[in-house]
């Protein structure tokens, strides 16, 4: 039984397929169309479907939309719409809303056309997809499937819960919003789910961290990752303003006052505006006052669930510092969060859950070990293209020793191997490498990917050795915890540790991404370091690469020095040079 997942409602569209209760695919709309996050999250938006990602995920299974049994949609409309509203077959939106109009009653116009695209996303599918992809899901008609709406939040938890790899967990979901909640709280058990408490909106603590985002000068819904960097160079002088907005109450409840940030802190930050001690210390605040308020909440939930297990799903459990005080000081005895935590991961929850609902298996079949889930390209499909674009390479014999050769001349490099990641992290399959040894290197990288100097750069470790480099770490294959470098390596690793002496480490085995591994190895064997560099693979604004060719652009459009796309080598050293006498370069003049 195949099983299409879609999420399309806000941001960070996306689409997997899932086959008798185990993923295929996976992968978000952004890396198909170059545009971060797939579309702003916005009423106007909600009719774009991730038909990119969908096409995808049907060829790598072979399939047409129409061979599809299940579709599941990460959002219930029903949910949002008002008694009787159901049976109306018409809805009333104005072509300019009145200036003077109740800002509630303007919003529940638009709410009306939003609700419309989603209700007619079946009809969208089949008949509006772009044209270079019909051959995907043209004949095909909403009768060749069954159609589901899965509450967002019930989507959230699926994600967490049923690929982790826990048979019985305590779950929260901490998101900006759903349909009429932002924070649910449940039991997993088996392939179950039974709630157990939910906030209702407006009260959102991801919300309230997007506020301040706008307020600080980023991009809402896109940069609050920025926000939990900055935290880390303030001082908590607005605690007590935070504190009075967040009031955590009994049964996992809280609420936030609706208060304008400018009437607590002032003016806003303009984009354009530098960065003061303010700023710094309103992102340290804020911080702070998150953590304490789910460490409270998640005592509720370990009190009422009695679980040694953790799953976290939403926006929020993309905040490693929080996660790391979760796994630290919640009493759970393992946490574990959704690698696509955020709205992509939606899709993966509504096709698990939908499978299990409509198989019902005795237990859990698929355990999502690592986050490689999209395209791969072959040596064949890469060299072809480097070909046709005239691009001079040469071919490696072995592709971890020559690379690790490279970092510790450090240089910087595009690593482009195996299957693109799902989910907001570069994993090793589409990062940009560099060593850690040298000081300057997050220098460096800031300027190469374009990105606000304070922003600091992850570590990725042989799993092996995670531990003798960083205090407790155990495998932590997704990059969303934070753990303090040890004792008497800062100085071997300084581009890695942040200004808080901790690092956002990513562990590998050689199960999860053999190259990966090797190379790891390898760097290791030459410099006596377990540890690299990994940033993604993209400049500001726009997603990691997907495909050879978006990689070469991005190398060619970006100062770093080369490039390795499966066995193959590009240096910009030699970019004058013919394909003819580039490939015949002996190794020594490559590294020099």
């Amino acid at each position: 039984m195949y099983t299409l997942g879609i999420n399309a409602v806000f941001h960070d569209s996306a689409a997997c397929l899932v086959k008798d209760g185990v993923l295929l695919s996976a992968a978000e709309e952004e890396r198909f169309t170059g545009y971060k996050h797939g579309k702003r999250p916005i009423p106007f938006s909600t009719y774009e479907l991730p038909y990119h990602a969908i096409a995808y995920c049907l060829e790598q299974a072979g399939l047409h939309l129409s061979q599809v049994d299940h579709i599941a949609y990460s959002f219930n409309p029903q949910l949002c719409m008002e008694k009787g509203q159901a049976t109306q077959s018409e809805i009333t939106i104005p072509f300019f809303p009145d200036k003077d109009m109740d800002p509630a009653r303007k919003r529940a116009l638009w709410e009306n056309l939003f609700l419309s695209s989603i209700l007619n996303a079946p009809d969208h599918l089949v008949d509006g997809y772009p044209h270079h992809l019909q051959k995907f899901f043209t004949g095909s008609s909403t009768g060749d499937w069954e159609w589901h709406f899965v509450d967002h939040h019930l989507a959230h938890a699926a994600s967490a819960f049923l690929p982790s790899p826990f048979s019985h967990a305590a779950v929260m979901t901490l998101d900006g919003r759903g349909e009429n909640v932002a924070t649910t709280y449940s039991l997993g058990a088996g392939i179950g789910l039974t709630g157990i408490a939910e906030v209702p909106l407006p009260h959102s603590l991801g919300l309230l961290y997007e506020q301040v985002t706008t307020y600080l000068g980023f991009l809402h819904s896109s940069d609050e990752y920025k926000v939990m960097a900055l935290a880390s160079y303030g001082k908590p002088e607005y605690l007590a303003a935070f504190r009075d907005l967040v009031q955590v109450g009994r049964d996992g409840q809280y609420t936030i006052k609706q208060t304008p940030l400018e009437q607590l802190f002032g003016p806003a930050r303009l984009r354009s505006d530098e960065f003061s001690a303010k700023h710094f210390n309103i992102a340290r605040s804020l911080q702070l006052v998150l953590e304490e308020s789910v460490l409270e909440l998640s005592s509720w939930l370990r009190d009422v669930t009695r679980a040694e297990n953790l799953c976290l799903a939403g926006g929020v459990a993309l905040n490693c510092v929080l996660n790391a005080r979760l796994r630290d000081e919640s009493g759970f005895k393992n946490v574990w969060a959704q690698p696509a935590s955020g709205d992509s991961g939606t899709a993966l929850g509504a096709a698990l859950w939908i499978d299990n609902s409509t198989r019902t298996p005795a237990d859990k079949e698929f355990v999502m070990e690592h986050a490689y889930w999209g395209p791969e390209y072959t040596d064949d499909e890469i060299e072809k293209l480097l070909q046709w674009a005239k691009v001079p390479y040469r071919k490696m014999d072995d592709v971890a020793t020559e690379t690790a050769e490279i970092l510790a001349a450090d240089k910087i490099i595009g690593w482009f191997q195996g299957r693109m990641e799902f989910g907001p992290r570069a994993l090793g399959s589409r990062s940009i490498l560099a060593s850690p040894i040298s000081p300057d290197m997050q220098a460096r990288l800031n300027e190469v990917k374009d990105r606000e100097d304070f922003r600091p750069v992850a570590p990725v470790v042989l799993q092996e050795d995670a531990a003798e480099w960083f205090e407790g770490a155990v495998e932590s294959p997704f990059m969303l915890f934070v753990n303090r470098v040890a004792a008497g390596k800062e100085d071997l690793i300084p581009a890695v540790r942040h200004v808080d002496g901790t690092a956002r480490i990513q562990t590998v085995n050689a199960q999860q991404h053999p190259e990966y591994h090797a190379l790891l190895k390898a760097f290791k064997q030459k410099t006596g370091v377990p540890v690299l560099v990994n940033t993604s693979f993209n400049i500001l604004g726009k997603p990691i690469v997907c495909t050879p060719k978006d990689a070469i652009s991005c190398f060619w459009t970006s100062p770093f020095d080369a490039l390795i796309m499966g066995s193959f080598l590009i240096e910009k050293a030699n970019a004058n040079k013919s394909i003819g006498s580039y490939t015949n370069l002996q190794q020594d003049e490559l590294i020099a």
